[in-house]
């Protein structure tokens, strides 16, 4: 695994330009990875904590990333490439995050709300140590929104004064991890669901990658750049009922520790 934590700070005093007279920004990135093998049998477990706050002079403190992910598959293997599998998946958020616009704020989301959980039964191709490929005919998922205030607003698509929403569908997930030398690594997975229910032709897209340059011992360079398509999720467009594709990327250099 690989724990990062990067810090960037800003002052200005009389610039004729503009700008905040003070800005600090700090992100912590924790991958943790666990595989296991015993003759026909696997078991793969990930978990990447994200969190990152920037704080400015006119802003005050604001969240800019916030993201646990834990995602666990276990396998048996039908053939050199082929293993029959089941996955879990849990995705969800530490702390209250708002919207901003036109100087206010509006509450968003907290821990639990929103939370995704899937459990998957389904067959997961690995032609290679670094690249799998899962794909199921059934899979369900359940978003859950604990907190009254989201719940009664029916954020996240589940209906208002309800604290969770079924969806029934097809799965697929691919994922990669690979160092490519002593100096460059990546990570990433895209997941896509389609709801049988309801619009199976509005896929559900979640993308999430992390490239880590390393320039010494103990110091890198990061990007994150996570993308997003729920078409259930509609709080954007004038009257904040229309879905869009939802990006989030972030770059940093700081320390990287590999374990």
């Amino acid at each position: 695994g690989s724990v990062g934590l990067n810090i960037s700070q800003g002052s200005l005093s009389n610039w004729a330009a503009g700008g905040d007279d003070f800005s600090l920004a700090v992100n912590t990135v924790l991958n943790l990875y666990a595989f296991y093998k015993n003759g026909k049998h696997s078991w793969d477990n990930t978990l990447d904590f994200n969190l990152g706050y920037v704080n400015t002079t006119s802003l005050g403190s604001r969240k800019n990333d916030d993201r646990i992910d834990i995602l666990s598959k276990y396998g048996y293997a039908l053939g050199p490439k082929w293993n029959i599998s089941g996955l879990f998946n849990f995705r969800s958020q530490l702390f209250d995050g708002y919207t901003y616009a036109d100087d206010q704020r509006t509450f968003a989301s907290t821990v639990l709300s929103p939370a995704y959980v899937l459990v998957s039964p389904g067959f997961d191709y690995k032609p290679a140590p670094s690249f799998s490929f899962f794909i199921s005919p059934i899979t369900s998922r359940w978003t859950i929104v604990l907190d009254d205030t989201l719940s009664n607003r029916g954020d996240y698509g589940v209906e208002p004064g309800k604290h969770s929403r079924n969806e029934i569908g097809a799965f697929a997930s691919a994922n990669y991890i690979k160092d490519f030398n002593k100096i460059l690594s990546y990570k990433g997975r895209l997941d896509l669901f389609s709801n049988y229910k309801a619009k199976a032709k509005n896929v559900d897209v979640f993308f999430t990658n992390v490239l880590n340059v390393k320039l010494t011992r103990v110091l890198s360079l990061t990007y994150s750049l996570d993308m997003i398509y729920d078409d259930d999720v509609r709080l954007f467009g004038p009257s904040k009922e229309g879905a869009r594709t939802q990006l989030k990327s972030v770059v940093g250099a700081g320390l990287l520790v590999k374990f």
